[in-house]
């Protein structure tokens, strides 16, 4: 297994369909990044959400972001659910954002996530950003489509730990789900840490379609 740091990484753009989809998909990962990086730009752009969401994830973002010295978030209101019935103006949105940003590293959804928001997201992302980095996120859900992810994001007990805790506590609309619960966000998290031997045992896992080392 290869190591490779997470220093030199300059701004990373954040992309979800719905407000939480970032900060369990890749909570841990931004935590650490930031910590490498006191630098650090975030983009941070969620699609879809209703006003009371929007305070939820703005409120998670700032506890996420609070270690960075520049973070930008952005939070739409396309319709969740029905993302590939308005995929032009969506596209058109992307469109933007390729003009907006040139990001060192792209986190998204994975190309493979059965829900049709994600899945979207994921394509219109490689369709905008054929260039850069891009890591796939997982999202833990009924639809059990997880997958075999090919990169790790080893996090330390303390990230994993926080991750955890904003999540409870900046979402209070999405606790009485069966599946929004501190086991569940430990429980992925702890799978890729024994995947990826993590010393802390915990790991976040990214699915990468192409990579270039020069």
């Amino acid at each position: 297994m290869i190591v490779l740091p997470l220093s030199g990484i300059e701004s990373v753009l954040c992309i979800g369909a719905h407000c939480d989809d970032v900060e369990i998909g890749c909570g841990g990962t931004l935590l650490r990044l930031l910590e490498a990086n006191p630098s650090l730009q975030v983009h941070w752009v969620v699609l879809s959400s209703d006003e009371d969401r929007a305070a939820e994830t703005r409120a998670a973002a700032d506890a996420f972001l609070a270690g960075s010295s520049g973070a930008r978030v952005e939070v739409e209101a396309f319709r969740g659910s029905y993302f590939p019935y308005v995929a032009t103006e969506i596209k058109e949105r992307f469109d933007r954002l390729g003009e907006e940003a040139q990001p060192d590293l792209v986190l998204t959804h994975y190309r493979e996530d059965l829900h049709q928001d994600h899945r979207l997201l994921a394509e219109l992302t490689y369709n905008t950003f054929r260039d850069h980095l891009i890591l796939e996120y997982e999202i833990p859900k009924w639809d059990g489509d997880l997958g075999r992810p090919n990169v790790y994001v080893p996090v330390e007990r303390q990230h994993a730990d926080r991750k955890v805790e904003i999540l409870l506590d900046a979402f209070p609309s999405q606790r009485d789900k069966h599946w929004f619960s501190e086991e569940t966000f430990r429980a992925v998290m702890r799978i890729r840490g024994i995947e990826t031997k993590a010393p802390s045992g915990y790991a976040e896992a990214f699915h990468c379609r192409k990579l270039a080392i020069g």
